[in-house]
This record gives C-alpha cells, structure tokens and sequence, in this order.
C-alpha cells in the first residue's frame, strides 16, 4: 500500500515537474525554423501599373499575362495596379514609383513626358515589336517622340461619338441622332423634366473630356461652347463614364455620349443600341510608357512587349468583357480574332474614319481650364440650366418665338461667361482659358475660387435669360 502510494506521488512529481519545464521553455527566446529551400511568396518581380483602364482590363491582364512564358522569363510574379484620379498621376508616380503607365490618352502621357516622368523605350525586342504598328491612324499619332527617343506607343485605338437606343426613341416618336449638332437640338428638350442624354463631369471622366475637347475644335470656341450647353440641359451630368454609360443600359436616358468600346458592348447586348461615330469625330492612340521611376525597366519593357504582341492585343482587347480596338490590324489574323469579325468590321470603319485635325497640344494647354468650367457652368447649376432651356424649348414649340429667336438665346446661354474680379472684366475666352490652365492644376484654391465664381455668374445668365423669354 505504502508502494502504491509513493508511485502515485512520484508520478504526480513527473507530471508538474514536465509541465513547469515546459512552461520554462515556452517563455524564452527561441531559435527560428530552418529556412526552406524553395521560393518564397516575395521573390520574383512585382511590377507595378498606373492606368485609367478598368479593373475587368486588369483582371484579363493578370489572368493571361503571368501564365506567359515572357512573364516567366523574367520572373515577373505579380501585377499590382494603381487607378488615381489622372489629375493626381505626377504625384502618384513620384511617391509609387510605378514601372509602367497604360492607358488614359495622349494628353496624360504628354504631360507626363514634359515633367520628366517617361523614359525611351529601348528594348530591341520591343522596339522591333513596335516596328509593326503604325505611325499614324487617321491622322492621329501612335507612338510619340522627344528629341529622337520613342516615349510611348498607342496600345489600342478608340474613337468617340454616342449610343442611342432606337427602340426607345422610336417609341417615343424622337428621332435618331447622327452628329454632334443634333445632341443639342431642341427636339430633344421635349422630353424635360426627364433627361434625353447622359453625359459625365469632365474632371471625372477622361473619355468625356476628350470629346468636350473635340466638340470645341470642331466648332470653335463660341460655337462649340453654345452647342454643349445644349446638350447639357438636353441631358444630366452623372459622376463618371461608367454612371453614364449603364443610364443609357439601363433606359433611364435613351441616347449617352461615350468612348467606342462602351458602345460595342452595350451593341452585343441588344440591337436596339446603336453606336454613332459622327461626323467630325476623331480617332485617339491609348499610350503605353515605360516610366523613369521603375525598378524594373528591363521586366517593365518585356511586359509592354506582351501588351504590344499581335497575341496580347487578341487576349486582351478581343475579349468579349473588353470589345476595344487593337492598335495592330493582325492581331485579327489570330485565332482570337478570326472570331471577332465583328470588331474587325468597326476597326475598318475606325482607321477610314475622316477624322477633324485635332491639335492635341492646344488639348493639353486647355484641359482643365474646360474641366473646371464645364463642372461648374453645367454640372454645378444644372437644375437652373434645365429650367431656364425647358422654357425657351417649350416657348419654341407653341410658337412664342422664332426660330431666330430660339437660336438667339441658344446663343446667349452658352456663350462664354464675362464676370469681373478685383475690378476687372474677365471673358472665358481661349487665350484666357490657356493662361489660367496651368494654375488651376496645380493650385486647389484657384480652382475652388474660380468655379465658386463660375457658378454664381452662371446662375445669374441662366436667370436673367428666364426671365426674358415668353411663357409659353
């Protein structure tokens, strides 16, 4: 018994004594693992992307591009996308220090070549890529150069006009736009209080500035002014591209202004879409760049390479979730594209296109001074925009004024605003709207200040112009 009983307590001993060993060992220091041989999650290269395409593009990219066999030459592992607002693109890069940017048009690309923030392409395998693409679509450059050295190259092709769905309009007895003008006329203003044509800020939307920009060159400054007024009180502002695209998807308006490719796939959709390229529109090269802060210039170039290839363009712009225009006419002879014919058959009608001289320099020496503007005078103050234009069209239509009366105050709400400011007059003239770019860009209480102006100015026309027109 005495046995049992001196087991027993030797065995308890053992246990406690195990336990306050373990105890002991847990809280000290202890040696790391053994490394393992294989590769780690961080080896490998991450390049990393500033880009305006949508988060779909980014998807596909990863998706085909990381399972190439050049993303496994030069150990590229990862992809990682930054989408900033393009206004923030110089100090996003700065900070980022991304590898490559894709995609936003030629006037991001060209500021970013002035402020030092492009590097040449330099590659000879990419350079001999680069060979197959031409130097110019419809009189639009495709690759851009500075004193000799090639600074970025158009990866796609877009061209820009409006959707309409011709079910809705021909149920409502409206008829079918074809050009510019017709966005502005009056017909459409019929349909108030409720909206004819979708269209987005332009200091949220890339594509719709463009074609702010290409209404302004094709009309002149005046005129091209009056005849976005117009469609903006035919219409509503919505917060970008994509808001205005899925108004015109989803039948809350019936016609919406828009890049190509969102006209393609709504057009895949239903027939009842109609994609418009009007007269006087232009064709864009979306530019590809290699950046001065990348880590990776050699990996960064083999990457632009792939998106360059007749192959990348298949994969990437063929998909049916993308339906954009390749930069490369063979990338149709792939067996990606032998199945897209019908694409084939927009691409065709893109490089015909008669496109205006666009002066992409005087875009650039304007953008934002248009952005801000635009905002302000037909976002900002679109309620009392549409008031004022819903009068004068209805007063038209019962025959309260004149034809020539109508289009004289068209004139008077659209033209340029005149306002004054520390004792002097200001017009929203051309040359001052290149003076003060610059400054608006770089300066957040300039621009604040301007378009606090802009709205009180404007509100106060549109106003004054009510009360002047005939009730109808």
């Amino acid at each position: 018994m005495d046995k049992k009983i001196v087991g027993a307590v030797l065995l308890v001993l053992l246990i406690l004594g195990g336990i306050g060993f373990f105890l002991m060992r847990k809280g000290r220091p202890q040696p790391s693992p053994t490394p393992t041989t294989g590769p780690g999650p961080t080896e490998g290269i991450v390049l990393k992307i500033i880009t305006r395409h949508a988060s779909t593009i980014w998807k596909i990219t990863k998706e085909t591009f990381l399972n190439s066999d050049l993303a496994k030459q030069y150990n590229i592992v990862d992809l990682r996308f930054y989408s900033p607002n393009f206004a923030l693109w110089p100090d996003v890069i700065k900070k980022e220090k991304p590898d490559v940017a894709w995609g936003g048009g030629p006037t991001v690309f060209n500021d970013l070549v002035e402020k030092g923030l492009v590097a040449p392409l330099t590659d000879p395998e990419l350079l001999d890529e680069i060979s197959s693409i031409p130097d110019d679509i419809s009189g639009a450059e495709m690759k851009h150069y500075k004193d000799g050295k090639l600074m970025w190259v158009a990866a796609a092709i877009s061209s820009f006009g409006f959707t309409y769905n011709k079910k809705m309009l021909n149920e409502r007895g409206f008829p079918e736009p074809q050009t510019w003008e017709d966005l502005s006329s009056p017909v459409y203003g019929k349909m108030l209080p409720l909206p004819a044509i979708s269209y987005a800020r332009s200091t949220t939307s890339t594509s719709h500035s463009r074609i702010y920009q290409i209404i302004l060159q094709k009309e002149g400054w005046e005129k091209g002014w009056v005849l976005i007024a117009g469609l903006a009180a035919n219409g509503r502002p919505y917060g970008g591209s994509v808001e205005a695209q899925w108004a015109v998807q989803t039948g809350e308006v019936p016609i919406g202004i828009m890049i190509d490719f969102y006209g393609y796939e709504l057009q895949l959709q239903s027939p009842d879409f109609i994609y418009v390229m009007p007269p006087g529109t232009i064709v864009n090269g979306d530019p590809i760049a290699l950046l001065s802060t990348s880590s990776h210039p050699e990996a960064a170039q083999a990457f632009i390479r792939w998106v360059l290839s007749a192959e990348g363009q298949a994969v990437l712009w063929l998909d049916e979730r993308i339906n954009r225009m390749p930069v490369r006419e063979d990338a149709f002879r792939t067996p990606k594209g032998r199945e897209r014919m019908d694409l084939y058959e927009r691409y065709n009608q893109t490089i015909a296109l008669q496109a205006i001289q666009f002066n992409e320099s005087l875009a650039g020496a304007t953008y934002f001074s248009i952005a801000y503007y635009l905002d302000a005078v037909f976002c900002d103050t679109h309620d009392e925009l549409v008031r004022t234009w819903k009068k004068l069209v209805d007063a038209l239509y019962a025959n309260k004024i004149t034809q020539e009366e109508f289009e004289r105050f068209k004139y008077e709400l659209g033209k340029p605003l005149t306002w004054e400011k520390d004792g002097k007059t200001y017009t929203f003239t051309l040359e001052y709207a290149i003076e003060i770019n610059e400054e608006l860009k770089k300066n957040p209480a300039f621009a604040s200040e301007m378009q606090s102006i802009w709205r009180q100015v404007a509100v106060q026309r549109y106003e004054e112009i009510y009360a002047q027109i005939p009730d109808p």
